[in-house]
């Protein structure tokens, strides 16, 4: 590989430096139960950056799972936080507006014989306590969308020596990011599968691609970047080093992984034709998030403007996803997936890694062979 400064990939790279990587490769981190150890241990133990996203653990459970990743990886890890934990109106809901909500939703919940969820005392688990635990965990490196932490969070990190990662959709955010003083930056492009970070603006207006994207924020902050979003083999990974980027974040196709936690479903039409159709919905959590087309993404962009806001939509929703994982019914639950599926070969982290870190200029894979599977 050849990177912009001249040097090997591996050499050149000051995020693999700075964390003693041997690949300049992170592993996206998941939320809703598709992150797992065996995964984000598997890639640190082969020299990139494993992550698990933790945005649904309670506090509690953080230290526990920042020790068994220390338990299963003698390499780096990354823990993931969500920093905006609600949208505007998303931390209550008054007892009508709530039914309102449910009613929507409704008929799903009938076919799937699973009972309307009763209002809650709280959506979403705190971003302020779970960083709490976080700190006191001090994991590596830890990674955070929807915004910038505290100043006094980031200190912390500092006294701690935990590597910093945020994550931008925009120049405005990666200079939000820059000047806050995180560790590097993420440039995430439209292209990526799950959700649009955004924190400055409506994420609908900050769709700008993954290459222009590396390409405007790498000459201007003064950490390393990373380039994620439309990523899945060593041509991609190559691409974004020569654009500026100190290393690449890959999502779906550590995704489509036997040790993910999605699930044999999911795995499975991250491989189908169905890949091919993705889509840009609030449908599923309240926030703008890619995945692949399916009925509830077509019946529920037509009552969009019905439906609460993040996280009132997700905790709502998320009552209907073990019943319609159990059932098989991929046509209800969230498919996330990125525009780049169609490509994806892999079934193993292993395998995966090695078609990241060798390889460069091999011919794209077979579209019959991507059909097939």
């Amino acid at each position: 590989m050849v990177s912009s400064h001249g040097g090997s990939v591996e050499g050149s790279s000051r995020l693999a430096q700075a964390l003693g990587l041997r690949h300049p490769i992170v592993q996206g981190p998941f939320g809703g139960g598709l992150s797992s150890v065996a995964l984000a241990a598997a890639v640190s133990s082969l020299g990139g950056l494993g992550s698990f996203g933790a945005v649904n653990l309670p506090a509690e459970r953080i230290g526990p799972l920042v020790a068994e990743l220390r338990a299963a990886t003698d390499g780096p890890f990354n823990v993931n936080l969500w920093v905006g934990d609600h949208d505007p109106g998303g931390l209550a809901i008054a007892p009508d507006a709530y039914a309102r909500a449910l009613e929507v939703l409704a008929p799903y919940f009938e076919e799937l014989g699973v009972p309307l969820p009763a209002l809650p005392s709280r959506f979403h688990q705190p971003f302020a306590e779970q960083v709490e635990a976080l700190l006191a965990a001090a994991p590596p490196v830890f990674s955070f969308v929807y915004g910038v932490p505290p100043a006094a969070v980031l200190a912390e990190c500092r006294r701690r020596h935990i590597f910093t990662v945020g994550t931008a959709t925009t120049l405005a955010e990666a200079e939000a990011l820059d000047a806050a003083g995180v560790d590097a930056i993420v440039a995430t492009g439209m292209e990526a599968g799950g959700h649009r970070v955004s924190f400055i603006g409506r994420a609908e207006d900050n769709l700008t691609g993954t290459f222009a994207l590396t390409q405007l924020v790498a000459p201007r902050v003064s950490v390393p970047v990373i380039a994620a979003g439309g990523i899945c083999d060593a041509r991609g990974v190559a691409a974004a080093r020569l654009l500026g980027a100190d290393a690449a974040q890959i999502g779906t196709a550590f995704l489509a992984c036997n040790e993910s936690g999605a699930t044999p479903a999911h795995r499975e039409k991250l491989f189908s034709a169905d890949a091919r159709e993705t889509v840009l919905t609030r449908a599923f959590t309240g926030r703008l998030a890619r995945g692949l087309a399916n009925r509830w993404t077509r019946e529920l962009h037509r009552r969009a403007p019905e439906l609460p806001p993040f996280p009132i939509q997700s905790w709502i929703a998320g009552h209907l996803k073990a019943a319609a994982a159990a059932a098989g019914r991929t046509d209800l639950v969230s498919m996330w997936g990125g525009q780049i599926a169609p490509n994806l070969v892999h079934h193993t982290a292993a395998d995966l890694m090695r078609a990241l870190t060798e390889g460069v200029g091999a011919d794209p894979p077979a579209t019959t062979v991507v059909e097939a599977r």
